[in-house]
């Protein structure tokens, strides 16, 4: 087995970490830029990092990605990128003509000290960005952060660059739906307009990353936000940041800059954190609750309800992005399941204090741990300790699942050997529902695996 050496002695550490919960932050950057309508990202840095960021998109959603790359070589390396961005943007807008460019740097071009900012007035200045086009950009170094904080600092650019207040209200709320697939953005408008409440969805990769196939190219698919909304959304009349590492910091910085007012809540997996998140927009936008959220609802909590006991008491562990761990642990809670080990790699105090939080809530003695040194290693050890029912994460899991014979629920970024993660949404009641059956389904096939011939049952 790949995983024969991991051993359960937990041993301190301090300057090692092993299999990170994370990617990098160009990442993140880059799938922020493909939720702006008519944006190609552009990664400021070698050939090599840009074949990365774009790959390890496109096998997560199983479509092509575009961008363009600086494409240091040793002489950018030395004496510094600028050359290469202006004639990058030069490029860009005269063979493949976006409406903005969405520039993010690299670990080479922040350690050679690239100013992004100052390249890019001096690309205004040389007239190599026509009237009526834009170009973004956000520090993205590999070496801090991860794939989450890159997200974060890619949509607080479109606040910083684009959103103005004029001084006339759109009367529409602002929704920042952090690092979610794009199924799950599609759920969030789809709930804001089943309530009537008109919005502002930023950024918006539906249509971009899940676009279908209709026989012909299209360098810039339909989906995404548009500038237009971008510049609007300083008009707004409030903002709904979902997840606080990905999307409080444009939500602080919209305030700041444009006076829209702004709560944090969690991204609405299961049904406490949709619950909060239908009742916020309900008295943002003054607005009722249509009641066929209430069915949906009830359907949801019926049929917990009537498998109650295939969840009761099941140990769990999780590892992941933060936004998504807090709501997910929370609806965990709620099936009486209990989620003992959840482990985060990118950094921030907030997720520890809010998982002991729960866990004290519900009584659950359970280990938690992010940032450095939060890695898949120590999960795997923590398991070997005291085992588990179930375990749930990205791709990376199969093979601690398979050294310890595990279910195993896909959840989370990436997922590279599976299909449906972007198609079937896991927000919302709906989304609730997805996920109970999903883990139903692991016990279901285990128990099935596992019974002797008396007890092989037809009905389960």
């Amino acid at each position: 087995m790949l995983l024969r050496h991991t051993t359960a002695d937990v041993v301190e550490r301090e300057g090692l970490t092993i299999n990170p919960v994370k990617t990098c932050q160009p990442v993140g950057a880059m799938y922020a830029a493909l939720g702006i309508h008519g944006c190609l990202p552009h990664s400021h840095g070698s050939q090599g990092c840009c074949a990365y960021h774009r790959s390890a998109l496109t096998r997560h959603y199983k479509e092509p990605v575009m961008a363009g790359t600086s494409s240091f070589t040793e002489g950018a390396s030395v004496f510094g990128g600028q050359a290469n961005l202006l004639q990058a943007v030069n490029n860009i807008f005269t063979i493949y003509d976006p409406e903005i460019i969405a520039v993010h740097s690299t670990c080479l071009s922040e350690t050679i000290g690239d100013d992004l900012n100052q390249i890019l007035i001096k690309a205004q200045e040389d007239g190599k960005v026509p009237e009526g086009k834009s170009v973004i950009s956000a520090p993205t170094p590999s070496y801090v952060g991860s794939h989450i904080t890159g997200f974060s600092a890619m949509v607080e650019a479109m606040v910083k660059y684009l959103s103005i207040n004029s001084g006339k209200s759109n009367g529409k709320v602002n929704l920042i739906p952090g690092w979610v697939e794009p199924c799950d953005m599609r759920q969030i408008k789809s709930i804001a307009k089943r309530m009537g409440v008109e919005n502002i969805l930023f950024p918006d990769t539906s249509d971009v990353l899940d676009a279908p196939l209709i026989g012909k190219h299209q360098m810039y698919p339909d989906g995404g936000v548009t500038k237009e909304e971008l510049v609007s959304a300083g008009d707004s009349i409030f903002t709904i940041a979902m997840g606080s590492f990905a999307s409080e910091q444009a939500a602080k910085l919209l305030n700041k800059k444009c006076n829209v007012d702004y709560e944090v809540l969690d991204i609405p997996v299961g049904i406490k954190a949709t619950d909060r998140f239908i009742m916020k927009l309900s008295q943002t936008a003054g607005v009722e609750v249509p009641s066929d959220f209430k069915s949906e609802r009830g359907r949801l909590v019926d049929v917990i309800t009537d498998q109650e006991q295939y969840l009761h008491g099941k140990r769990v562990a999780i590892f992941g992005d933060p936004d998504q761990l807090i709501p997910l642990t929370e609806f965990l809670l709620d099936l009486n399941m209990e989620p003992v080990y959840v482990v985060s790699g990118t950094p921030g105090k907030y997720f520890e204090k809010r998982i002991k939080e729960l866990f004290e809530q519900y009584g659950i003695d359970g280990k938690v741990k992010n940032g450095p040194q939060a890695d898949m290693f120590l999960l795997h050890q923590w398991i070997k300790e005291q085992g588990v029912d179930l375990l749930i994460g990205n791709t990376y899991g199969k093979y601690i699942a398979r050294d310890e014979d595990l279910p195993f629920l896909r959840y989370g970024f990436p997922i590279y050997d599976r299909v449906g993660h972007s198609y079937f949404t896991t927000l919302g009641y709906e989304g609730g529902l997805r996920i109970v059956e999903k883990i139903l389904g692991l016990f279901h096939d285990r128990q099935d695996r596992d019974a002797p011939e008396e007890r092989f049952e037809l009905v389960m």
